[in-house]
């Protein structure tokens, strides 16, 4: 993409774009409704316009694009599951899950992710890139064209960490939620974050609505650290300080994700150290068990222990709930498809070395 990325511009920012190159202001708001409410791929699309200034649009500029390569859909709840590949032949994953309230939309912030948590497909061959903030868009833009389906909820838990990737993930909600695009609310969007604390700070003066994720998963700091590598650069005390921080900034609830791993952070003794944690917090925390992922030793509780948790838990005074499963017949972890359709194009690579 050696043009400029339209799809990134804030709509503040193509006005003064369009200005600087001569043209009406007005022209802006055609040019951006044409990308983020219609949903065009092209400047051909634009009808509105004349000839020479969709000519001159394609010259100078570039909307970054995503293209379909592997659609799985679940036969048990219609989750559906993408594979998209990028310009540069870059993959990633977003997943799309129907609830009565509406659907909601899991998309990549990453193309990969150099988090190294241990038990997480994503960070299997570390960080290749970030993706843009139109690039992000367009996740959420394909997904509606495919399916002919309204987005109205979007949670930033895909593939990647947002907040290492924070200037484009910023970007994109600031887009997301405009009114001039698909001005989706900044209340039905969350972000999950394994705790990098500065940007967690950054985030809580950025006076967005949006909902915060923490991803916990351990209830001390020991524990913490051998599960998830930002632990030594984090401790977990700086990571709660950080989320109350948000909390008293925006007065927006944290989310506490806790991923159950059968033998390792399941037990009594857990579930005591994390109501130590929580109990004085205005928190919610969503149990996931853990996706068993070929490449990784983990595996998940069976259903009592998981009911066992979540129970003692509430009668400990804590709001809980175990993360509803979906898309279990496919390949349901973030990261997953990816993964297999990498070592899928490897073996087909390897096959042709042999039959030449």
């Amino acid at each position: 993409m050696k043009k400029k990325d339209i799809a990134s511009y804030t709509f503040r920012e193509l006005e003064e774009e369009m200005k600087l190159s001569g043209e009406k202001g007005f022209r802006a708001k055609q040019i951006y409704e044409w990308i983020h409410v219609k949903m065009a791929e092209s400047f051909g699309e634009m009808t509105n316009l004349s000839k020479t200034l969709r000519e001159k649009l394609d010259r100078e500029y570039e909307i970054a694009l995503v293209r379909l390569v592997e659609r799985q859909i679940s036969s048990i709840d219609g989750t559906n599951k993408f594979l998209f590949e990028l310009w540069d032949g870059s993959m990633i994953e977003s997943v799309l899950m129907r609830y009565k309230h509406g659907n909601s939309i899991c998309i990549s912030s990453q193309v990969g992710c150099r988090m190294g948590c241990r038990f997480c497909a994503s960070t299997i061959g570390g960080l290749v890139r970030n993706l843009t903030a139109s690039e992000m868009l367009r996740e959420v833009y394909e997904v509606q064209k495919i399916t002919g389906e309204r987005i109205s909820n979007i949670v930033v838990m895909g593939t990647g960490e947002p907040l290492d990737n924070y200037d484009n993930f910023v970007r994109f909600i600031r887009m997301i939620s405009d009114e001039h695009g698909l001005h989706i609310s900044q209340r039905n969007i969350t972000a999950s974050t394994c705790g990098i604390v500065p940007n967690i700070l950054r985030l809580a003066e950025e006076n967005f609505q949006i909902t915060l994720a923490l991803s916990l998963h351990a209830t001390n700091q020991e524990k913490r650290r051998r599960l998830m590598p930002v632990a030594n650069k984090y401790d977990l005390s700086e990571v709660l300080e950080a989320c109350d921080a948000y909390f008293e900034k925006t007065g927006r609830r944290i989310t506490f994700e806790y991923s159950l791993v059968h033998g390792v952070n399941d037990t009594e003794e857990d579930i005591l150290e994390l109501t130590s944690l929580l109990k004085h917090r205005n928190c919610h925390v969503n149990l996931i068990p853990v996706n068993p992922v070929r490449e990784k030793n983990f595996r998940r509780p069976d259903k009592k222990t998981a009911l066992f948790f979540q129970n003692k838990l509430e009668k400990n005074g804590i709001n809980v709930t175990i993360r509803r499963e979906m898309g279990s017949d496919i390949d349901g972890a973030c990261g997953q498809l990816r993964i297999k359709h990498r070592d899928n194009h490897k073996e087909n690579e390897n096959e042709n070395i042999f039959n030449d």
